[in-house]
């Protein structure tokens, strides 16, 4: 359990950080680009305003910025090409401004646009705009190629920093998750050695105290005073041995002793005793175990399992009422499902509580059932020491059905 929660921990505090860098460096390159193109498409709506030349001199329409340097025009790289839309002839290529670039390759470019018909965009590395003089259009082209290329070093480099950081961030909650969570741990591993401890301190006055009612039994014959106490000192006990048993479980250096058996046979085994009870009780109880199913795991703790579910079932089950085991093989996974039919309205939202320690679905914890609200907690140890799965559905709130799946 302490493994789960430190790994659980180590998790969620990785996707909080993860989406954080995710949220800042995916902005700062979203505006880094944006920049980019709002500065192209400026320059670019001076070139248009001036048919394709920056202006020359202070004032008149298309005057630079004064916040942008009059070095500007002389530092951009840029080309145009008119053409008539009407004859679909070449008026004007201008290309002075550019040395990369030739005349072919400009009219090529700007019949690649207008075939797409985009007013502007980026074509390879430069950023263009279409401008109607007329019945003619002038493309204007502007490199773009330093700018995007600082662009991309920005972005390359901002995640490689962003996965050094993940790295050295995830060392660090590795560490750091130790020194928070021993605090629990330590509070867990008293609570596991206190149920342990008692239940054994338990165990002695209690064996002293059914020793004690069998010698008064025999002096003073029956008695339903002492049956009374017998019955209750036999359910103190099996609530500390159930106790003691689902401490050892979640203790993770009790690993269990995993071997190849049958489980076919053992599922069958167990289900043979208590067909009879059901019988006795006035109940329907139907087995669909599909033969030859093995099962890499401990036979002693599936047995138990499997004792605990159809007790479970035999309990809450009314007079009538009907109970199904199925066993069957998917790949990779074998399925157990237990299905009884109850009494009593089962709330679906319930059902998330269902395998905490000491609940029961019956508010009144009504003692003639026999429970104490522990045997799906040992259930879902059990499972959870195979690597399994455990859930509970109910379809119309009158029935339970408990599906466990185990890795073949």
């Amino acid at each position: 359990m302490i493994k789960k929660l430190q790994r659980k921990f180590i998790i969620v505090s990785m996707a909080v950080f993860i989406a954080v860098l995710t949220i800042i460096i995916t902005g700062i390159n979203v505006a880094n680009y944006m920049k980019v193109v709002h500065e192209a498409d400026e320059l670019l709506e001076i070139l248009s305003k001036n048919k394709g030349v920056f202006p020359i001199g202070p004032g008149g329409r298309g005057q630079l910025p004064p916040r942008m340097s009059p070095e500007v025009p002389y530092e951009t790289r840029f080309f145009s090409v008119v053409i008539n839309q009407e004859t679909n002839r070449i008026v004007q290529v201008e290309t002075g401004k550019i040395v990369s670039v030739n005349r072919d390759d400009a009219i090529a470019f700007a019949r690649q646009i207008l075939k797409n018909n985009r007013e502007k965009g980026f074509i390879k590395a430069f950023r263009f705009r279409l401008q109607k003089e007329g019945s003619n259009v002038r493309v204007i082209f502007l490199d773009c190629g330093r700018r995007l290329d600082a662009f991309r070093s920005f972005l390359f480099a901002s995640i490689a920093i962003c996965f050094i950081s993940l790295i050295l961030v995830f060392a660090l909650i590795v560490f750091f998750s130790n020194k928070v969570i021993r605090p629990i741990s330590e509070s867990y591993e008293k609570q596991k050695r206190f149920i342990t401890d008692a239940g054994h301190e338990l165990k002695t006055p209690l064996t002293v105290i059914n020793a004690d009612l069998d010698v008064l039994e025999m002096e003073l014959g029956e008695n339903e005073w002492l049956d009374d106490i017998k019955k209750h000192v036999k359910r103190l006990a099996e609530l500390t041995n159930d106790l003691i048993f689902l401490a050892r479980m979640e203790e993770s250096e009790n690993k269990l002793q995993m071997v190849e058996f049958p489980f076919s046979d053992v599922v069958s085994e167990t289900a043979s005793s208590f067909q009879a009870l059901a019988q006795a009780q006035n109940k329907e109880f139907e087995c669909k175990i599909q033969p030859m199913v093995s099962l890499k795991g401990n036979e002693k703790s599936i047995r138990h399992l499997v004792e605990i579910l159809l007790d479970n079932a035999l309990k809450y089950s009314p007079e009538k009422g009907r109970i199904s085991l199925n066993v069957h093989k998917h790949p990779g996974a074998v399925v157990l499902s237990v299905y009884n039919t109850t009494e009593n309205l089962i709330p679906k939202e319930s059902l998330s509580r269902i395998f905490e320690r000491f609940y029961r679905l019956d508010p009144s914890r009504n003692s003639q059932t026999g429970g104490h609200g522990i045997g799906l907690s040992i259930a879902q140890a059990i499972v959870s020491a195979h690597n399994g799965r455990i859930h509970c559905t109910t379809d119309d709130g009158h029935s339970l059905l408990v599906t466990v799946t185990l890795p073949a």
